[in-house]
């Protein structure tokens, strides 16, 4: 089977790559910012409208909340990316979040953000691609009769992307998110000088659109509850911002110094962004509305269900730039591409954190290994099967699925500065150097402040968003939670049950003897072979084994047998039910029992093939048998392969795929040996 999937998997993810050209795959800033800061970057789509919409409930009237809201989560953004900066270069390896919360505050609070950032991450490639299918289904309907169908198809996209490895996913990733970024930047810079300098009068879409308000005339409590749920939901641009802390590994050396650069760097465009979009939201008047087939009124009649609610950045670029010119079709392309490769953030980050917590033994082990092309593919291909299902439960609904959103993130953002300030204070209480304890004197401030204002935010969020979908994203922390426990107290259990005792035991001891037991069903090639190397062993006692299922073969057997002159007892079964397992079984459990010291070697002749078909037609007794002796304490198997022509032939083609050197290579010779060419100065 490995051989007939051989070929699609090197076109889909290319050549194997090997270990010690890991060095290879980091990344430089300017290519790990789109890798680890798509997601924070790409919210900007989205996370305006998200406020508009919350204010929306109390009709247009509540818009001129929507600039102190923006303000509130511009102060939230600088606060954890400085937070961040102090992580990344206390705790450089890549554990981010869950090494400092385990560091300094216990395994279990490592845990709880471990099950946060995990759950967040299956949400950011959730949301992000919904966001997206719903942006390109504006312009292509069949995307939007297909939403489910179609996000699917997308994450099963970014999935053999990642597979292909880190850097090179970074490339195919890095154009599309800076035209993005030009793109927003253009809009903001070309809207500010019509408006301010050329005096124009932009106008959204829905400018002319009235909002039925669900709640008039909100005020004291219900006002202030409204504005935190609105600021709630802003704070979805903060969401992946904890991806740099978490792949500091993957950045080039110096790697916390470029790590906390790159976050300075995030942090600063995607504020801009925000706040920019939020401006030339309230200049041209867009109108959002939660349910807008009944709440947005046009000319004094509900818009009905047939209406289309586009995007508040689509609604600001048409109103700045007019519909459907080259500016706006090219924001509105890179817009709906963006939020698809948004997902690659926890893309980067899933497995990562995959890898951390498989080593410390709270998820299995294949998720620490790297695949073919030193992505951690298991970890990878996890992500997207979970995001794959929260899509078809939810109907690629990105409305419904941001309610689920950014709990998980302030649950790390919080117990993560809470473990920075006690880390400071643990270096305090030792350091006597003056300048080093200001620096630090200085940090801990910074993430005592991060801690207060992300612990405060959690609480909102809980509170304002828990009814709404909140506690689908805390159950599955509390799922993740209690899962990775269990893992971890099996490997325990099996770690301390296969520990070796510090006196000789009875694993130890040698057998009383040696019992070998070789299975014969026919004399051949096989079976010649088996009965050779088992007397090559010198085993105390010697016999063949065969099941009487067909008198007439059972009678050929023995004579043939006497012809051939074996000198090894040769001990038939008798099975009146035609069963070959369970006899052989019984048999040699009975050995066990007659002897409790002996040892019991079953020796089993197999077919080596060459093609996945061929495995069908031979070996399923041997793998029955195999799988029954594993559960039967003082059991030995041992298989004793018979390579068939088929599998000669195999081995050689095999051979032949490894020797194979791509056109002119010969030539060039190998990459790392070659010669670099002289520059020519003109």
């Amino acid at each position: 089977m490995s051989k007939l999937t051989d070929v699609p998997k090197r076109i889909l993810i290319g050549r194997a790559l090997r270990s010690d050209r890991l060095a290879e795959t980091l990344l430089p800033k300017r290519i790990a910012l789109p890798v680890f800061a798509s997601d924070p970057l790409s919210s900007v789509a989205y996370a305006p409208g998200e406020v508009l919409l919350v204010l929306s409930i109390a009709g247009v009237s509540a818009y001129h909340f929507s600039p102190w809201i923006a303000v509130a989560v511009v102060v939230l953004m600088f606060t954890v990316v400085a937070s961040y900066r102090q992580n990344v270069h206390a705790y450089p390896s890549g554990g981010g979040d869950y090494e400092v919360a385990t560091t300094n505050l216990g395994s279990k609070a490592g845990l709880t953000v471990a099950s946060a950032l995990l759950v967040d991450y299956v949400l950011t490639v959730a949301v992000s691609i919904s966001s997206g299918i719903e942006n390109l289904g504006s312009a292509i309907p069949f995307v939007v009769e297909h939403k489910v169908e179609c996000a699917v198809a997308v994450i099963l996209l970014l999935t053999v992307m990642n597979l292909r490895g880190v850097k090179e996913s970074g490339g195919l990733f890095a154009i599309p998110t800076y035209v993005f970024v030009a793109g927003v930047f253009i809009m903001i810079a070309w809207g500010a000088f019509r408006g301010i300098v050329l005096g124009d009068t932009m106008r959204a879409p829905t400018s002319t659109f009235e909002i039925k308000p669900e709640h008039q005339g909100l005020a004291g409590f219900a006002l202030v509850f409204l504005l935190l749920r609105a600021f709630s939901s802003g704070c979805a641009a903060l969401t992946g911002v904890e991806a740099i802390s978490n792949g500091v590994p993957a950045f080039r050396k110096p790697k916390s110094k470029n790590a906390a650069t790159t976050l300075a760097m995030m942090g600063l465009l995607a504020v801009t962004m925000f706040c920019g979009i939020i401006a030339l939201a309230m200049v041209t008047k867009v109108r959002m509305a939660e349910n807008p087939a009944v709440d947005l009124i046009k000319d004094g009649a509900a818009v009905g269900s047939g209406y289309v609610q586009n995007p508040v950045i689509t609604q600001v670029a048409e109103a700045v730039f007019g519909k459907d010119t080259f500016f706006f079709l090219v924001l509105a392309a890179a817009t709906a591409l963006v939020l698809f490769l948004a997902a690659n953030t926890a893309y980067n980050g899933f497995p990562v954190l995959g890898s951390i917590l498989a080593q410390d033994r709270y998820l299995p082990r294949q998720l620490h290994t790297r695949g073919d092309r030193l992505a951690f593919s298991n970890g990878i291909v996890l992500l997207a099967g979970a995001a794959a299902l929260l899509v078809w439960v939810y109907g690629a609904d990105s409305t419904r699925l941001i309610q689920l959103y950014i709990v998980g993130v302030f649950v790390s953002f919080t117990l993560s500065q809470i473990g920075m300030v006690r880390h400071w204070n643990r270096l305090l209480a030792t350091e006597k150097d003056q300048a080093k304890r200001r620096h630090m004197v200085r940090s801990r401030a910074i993430n005592t402040f991060g801690a207060f204002f992300t612990g405060l935010v959690l609480i909102v969020v809980l509170v304002t968003k828990f009814t709404h979908g909140a506690w689908v994203a805390l159950l599955g922390m509390v799922i993740f939670y209690g899962t990775m426990t269990a893992i971890r107290r099996h490997y325990d259990r099996v770690s301390a049950e296969l520990a070796a005792p510090d006196e000789p035991g009875d694993d130890s001891a040698r057998p009383s003897r040696v019992h070998s037991v070789v299975l014969v069903s026919k004399i051949h090639r096989p079976a010649l072979r088996a009965l050779a190397y088992a007397k090559l062993l010198r085993s105390d006692t010697l016999e063949a084994l065969s099941v009487n299922v067909d008198p007439a073969e059972t009678k050929a057997l023995r004579e043939e047998w006497e012809r051939h002159g074996i000198d090894v007892p040769l001990k038939v079964l008798d099975s009146p039910y035609r069963e070959i397992t369970r006899p052989i079984i019984e048999y040699v459990k009975g050995l066990r029992k007659e002897s409790p010291r002996d040892a019991v070697s079953v020796i089993i002749p197999e077919y080596v093939v060459g093609h996945w078909y061929e495995h069908l037609l031979h070996n399923q007794s041997a793998l029955r048998l195999k799988g029954r002796l594993l559960f039967t304490p003082g059991i030995m198997v041992t298989s004793v392969p018979y390579q068939l022509q088929s599998s000669e032939a195999a081995k050689l083609r095999a051979r032949r795929r490894g020797e194979w050197n791509a056109p002119g290579s010969v030539r060039r010779g190998p990459a790392q040996e070659r010669p670099k060419e002289p520059e020519t100065r003109k």
